[in-house]
């Protein structure tokens, strides 16, 4: 992995705004702070490579990753976004496993690396880590099996309109309705799990039928209800 820009120092308190660090003492927010290192990373930064040996887990400060999988004919598969807060690469940390994905930078991002022996430290010596690490691991297994139920049941048209709120959930929108988060076409069909060219025709189509507006990379939500309709999503 390659370092880019400089290197950050993150104080002991200020790690507290991690939600999965809410249950540690004042002496084991000093022990992280002190093990992890944290930098800057530019889009297109890879962190790690699906199918490399990890060492260690990132907490995210700053920015947006996009954690993917690659098929055989080199096809990325989009699995979910990281952002502030979110912790990825633990469970090959904690399985001791090669890594079955591949985390990239799509927004210029300050992450924070925390050595296996510290992580698998705080899961022996602290339970309510422990399991709220454990709930972590639930939830994203119970995130893949939907994932692949949409991508056997539904149709690329309920797909594209399930990913655009799932989109807003994860980054609002701002004060005109527009995701806050730009993507290109082939990021948005290597979520959909699509052809580049059916997500182009979907969008056009969509923005006829008055859902969403286009600006650029930036998409603007118009009509929500009708998108949670379509895309067959429960609310």
């Amino acid at each position: 992995m390659k370092k880019e820009g400089r290197r950050i120092d993150i104080e002991p308190g200020a790690l507290r705004q991690h939600d999965i660090f809410r249950g540690l003492s004042d002496e084991e927010l000093a022990n992280v702070a002190q093990t992890m290192t944290c930098n800057l990373f530019k889009k297109g930064s890879v962190i790690y490579n699906e199918g490399s040996r990890i060492n260690g887990s990132y907490i995210i400060n700053t920015g947006v990753l996009k954690i993917y999988k690659t098929g055989f004919d080199g096809k990325e598969q989009i699995i979910r976004f990281a952002r502030h807060g979110d912790l990825i690469g633990f469970r090959s940390v904690i399985s001791d496993e090669l890594a079955c994905t591949t985390a990239e930078v799509i927004q210029d991002s300050a992450l924070c690396y925390i050595p296996g022996e510290t992580l698998t430290g705080l899961i022996k010596g602290n339970p309510e880590f422990a399991m709220d690490l454990m709930k972590l691991t639930c939830r994203e297994l119970g995130e893949s099996n939907k994932f692949l139920t949409d991508i056997a049941q539904k149709t690329v048209r309920e797909r594209l309109a399930e990913v655009l709120l799932l989109l807003m959930d994860t980054f609002e929108l701002d004060e005109d309705n527009y995701l806050q988060i730009s993507l290109t076409r082939e990021d948005l069909a290597n979520i959909v799990g699509t052809a580049t060219e059916s997500v182009i025709r979907l969008l056009s189509e969509f923005r006829a039928d008055n859902m969403i507006e286009i600006n650029g990379r930036r998409i603007k939500l118009l009509n929500i209800p009708k998108l949670i309709k379509v895309g067959n999503v429960y609310v």
